[in-house]
């Protein structure tokens, strides 16, 4: 039975999630069922507008807790799976894919059939999504935790990190946040990154109000300064957690199909591993979450630029 031709389903879904408690005003989002937490794992969630980096933001975070000797799960949910190949020098097949090889039979899958092991023993997922058009990419995450708890993949794993799809911050692609306990914004230094990463503020603070997830902070990356990032956070209440520059050794690794971490040393690899691996030790401390409050979307345009 295909998973994505029940519009009842949902229906049902968002009458439980209004019974419960919006999110927001207007939300619409769908609650996951309560019973797929994620156990004692330190969850984090990876957002940012499309194209600024968080796969390879993610990616590198996850070798930087694994480097501290941390057992830790990267769960890609983007449909082009490209989250984790990196990690695992492949495109790796999908829960989707792997679920529709069984006609959708979930008890008839192995562990390996759908988790790879990466560089320095980081596990591999990715979620996928269903076919254009067709259904809920929340609900394909939902179904990605279900499977993990299932094979209890879980109960041995001490980071999970999502790596979320684009700026998309609709209900089926905040459901991450649903599991998470600090969400982290990757943004550029630049007009377009700032702004979408200000409607992922308000998203993340819409599912704090049911949800335990709490604003982690900010990654810039891709950008030689940080002064807007700097003086949007200081606007709002945000804080800068790490800084990646821009960097062809960065882009380079990806088309090694590789990590920083397994690149030759450099000077400027060197500061940058450091910098992720700074950023690991942080996430791992007991640091405050932000209480970020986000602009209009008038009020951010006009506060953007330079005089």
């Amino acid at each position: 039975m295909n998973l994505f031709t029940h519009p009842r389903t949902a229906q049902l879904q968002a009458r439980a999630a209004a019974a419960l408690g919006e999110d927001g005003d207007g939300s619409v989002q769908v609650h996951l069922d309560p019973n797929l937490d994620v156990g004692n794992a330190r969850v984090f969630a990876v957002y940012g507008k499309g194209g600024i980096g968080k796969s390879t933001t993610s990616s590198n975070l996850s070798v930087a807790f694994s480097k501290l000797g941390k057992r830790v799960l990267q769960i890609g949910c983007d449909p082009k799976h490209d989250s984790t190949f990196t990690l695992t020098k492949s495109l790796i097949p999908t829960v989707i894919d792997v679920l529709e090889g069984v006609d959708f039979h979930h008890e008839e899958l192995r562990t390996e059939d759908f988790v790879f092991e990466g560089y320095n023993g980081v596990r591999c997922v990715e979620a996928g999504g269903p076919p254009a058009g067709t259904g809920c990419g929340g609900y394909v995450v939902g179904q990605t935790v279900k499977l993990l708890k299932e094979h209890h993949l879980l109960e041995d794993t001490d980071i999970v990190i999502f790596d979320v799809l684009g700026d998309v911050v609709c209900g089926g692609f905040a459901s991450p946040l649903q599991h998470a306990e600090r969400a982290l914004v990757v943004a550029a230094n630049d007009f377009d990154s700032i702004f979408a990463m200000n409607r992922i503020v308000a998203a993340i603070k819409a599912k704090s109000k049911n949800y335990e997830v709490r604003l982690g902070g900010v990654i810039a990356n891709r950008s030689r300064d940080t002064d807007q990032i700097d003086r949007f956070n200081e606007a709002i209440g945000l804080k800068r957690l790490a800084h990646v520059p821009d960097s062809d050794a960065v882009r380079l690794s990806r088309l090694k199909k590789c990590t920083l971490f397994e690149m030759a040393d450099t000077s400027e690899l060197d500061g940058i591993r450091t910098e992720y691996l700074q950023l690991a030790e942080h996430l791992l401390g007991d640091a405050p979450p932000c209480d970020a409050t986000p602009m209009k979307d008038r009020e951010i345009f006009d506060f953007l630029g330079f005089e």
